[in-house]
């Protein structure tokens, strides 16, 4: 897709009419403030000291709530990973101001113009945040990665952690990064190549700022350093779903396949974009060879993503194995609590499993309750992304009013036919009849409503 320059900041306005649609919270209540404030003055003195070991974090660089620090170490064939994650419940009491907050917010919102934190910034992007500014409290999983990649967890901790370097993805390189980096997410890569795994990880869609109080419209390249980083939240994750599992408790990550009139509305989307899908090849297998770096490739990429069922939170149940399809494995989020409400409680309960200890009523409750809380807070943010982006469309295509575009069909009804432009990832609905999934069609841009966040096309063959 094409960059957009909005020097007209018709999305300035339209993102803040976006964030009083959703109530996006502009801050916190009072209470939460000060109770954020007096936590973060906290010191601890239950936790084990490991400012000695390694630890360093690799996010974006304008990123200030880090969830989590790392370091790597051998043991015969085997690679430790040592994952420090930010220790939010030693922050926050259940049932507590910020607590109750984070239970109303449900996760982070993220817009163009700024987020809308789950916890207060004096602990998500201060003194819980995983910063190389001092000592921080975390909790340390040590996960097991062996030759073939099968990841087991050794262990969990409470410790004082010291990163010593705040690394980002367009700058790193791999002499500042720990030795075995690179070989662990190889070895994790390899694994999921082995299990079938269909992870698509396409560049974002993203409306950033351009500067001067623009934005702009652009697809932003997953960078190798945050192919290779996220292989190291996969493995812990993943390590600790098998620990739940196995002590019949948690909460997981679970997602079904693509049905097969999603696999269809796919096929004709290839064929949009003109792509080579043969058509005995699976969905999986041919997502495997696509690349990122190709402008059709990569919204196919996004079209994949979108097309499944979505994942969602469950709890354990007897009998029921949680199942991560594009994973192809049990899988669990338990790497970014300061993003994630429910992160938190599966940090806690993989703590006290860990140590020898019941999993506290607690958190045992949450797990029940959180699929909903969760689903809801999700929502809310793919509902903001979405019209963020056809905010963003909408913008982009004003100046083409009138102007021709080649589609092809994706889906048909009696309401009409969905149809794709081949030149741009943009899915809209036409009036239509007569056509079916698969043909080509030419549209004319009639109409475009930026402050309704409004495109509409009209078929001329």
């Amino acid at each position: 897709m094409k960059t957009l320059i909005d020097p007209g900041h018709a999305l300035a306005r339209g993102l803040l009419a976006i964030r009083t649609q959703y109530q996006v919270p502009e801050s916190f209540p009072p209470e939460v403030l000060a109770a954020a404030e007096a936590a973060a003055r906290r010191t601890p003195a239950e936790h084990l000291d490991r400012t000695a070991e390694p630890f360093v974090t690799l996010d974006p660089a304008s990123s200030t709530d880090l969830d989590q620090a790392f370091s790597i170490q051998t043991a015969g064939g085997d690679l430790l990973l040592r994952y420090a994650i930010a220790d939010v419940a030693w922050f926050v009491g259940d049932g507590d101001p910020i607590d109750t907050e984070a239970w109303r917010r449900g996760e982070t919102l993220y817009l163009p113009d700024g987020k809308a934190p789950l916890y207060p910034p004096v602990l998500s992007q201060g003194a819980a945040s995983l910063l190389p500014d001092g000592p921080r409290p975390a909790v340390i999983f040590t996960v097991r990665v062996a030759g073939d990649g099968a990841v087991t967890l050794d262990g969990a901790e409470r410790a004082l952690i010291r990163s010593r370097a705040k690394l980002a993805y367009d700058s790193v390189s791999e002499a500042d990064l720990p030795t075995g980096f690179t070989e662990l997410s190889r070895r994790i890569a390899a694994a999921e190549t082995a299990r079938g795994a269909a992870r698509v990880d396409p560049p974002d869609q993203e409306v950033s700022a351009a500067g001067g109080g623009a934005y702009q419209l652009a697809f932003r390249p997953r960078l190798a350093a945050e192919d290779q980083n996220a292989a190291l939240s996969l493995a812990t994750n993943m390590a600790v779903a098998d620990t739940l599992v196995s002590h019949h408790t948690g909460l997981f990550r679970v997602m079904a396949v693509p049905d097969a009139r999603a696999i269809a509305r796919l096929r004709n989307t290839a064929r949009a974009y003109r792509l080579d899908w043969p058509d005995a090849q699976s969905l999986d297998d041919y997502a495997r060879t696509l690349d990122a770096a190709d402008p059709h490739e990569a919204a196919f990429m996004l079209a994949i993503r979108r097309a499944g069922q979505g994942a969602s939170y469950t709890p354990y149940r007897d009998g029921v194995k949680p199942w991560h399809a594009a994973m192809a494995a049990t899988y669990a989020h338990v790497t970014a609590p300061l993003r994630r409400l429910a992160d938190r409680y599966v940090v806690e309960a993989t703590l006290a499993i860990a140590n020898g200890r019941p999993v506290p009523d607690t958190v045992a409750a949450a797990f029940e309750t959180l699929p909903k809380v969760m689903a809801k807070a999700e929502a809310r943010g793919g509902d903001i992304d979405r019209a963020v982006i056809d905010l963003a469309e909408a913008v982009m295509l004003s100046s083409d009013i009138g102007e021709r575009f080649d589609a092809v069909v994706t889906d048909a009804n009696d309401r009409g036919a969905r149809i794709q432009l081949c030149e741009a990832p943009v899915v809209v609905r036409v009036p239509a009849t007569g056509v079916a999934p698969g043909d080509a069609v030419r549209v004319r841009l009639s109409t475009v409503d930026v402050d309704k966040r409004s495109v509409t096309f009209e078929r001329i063959g």
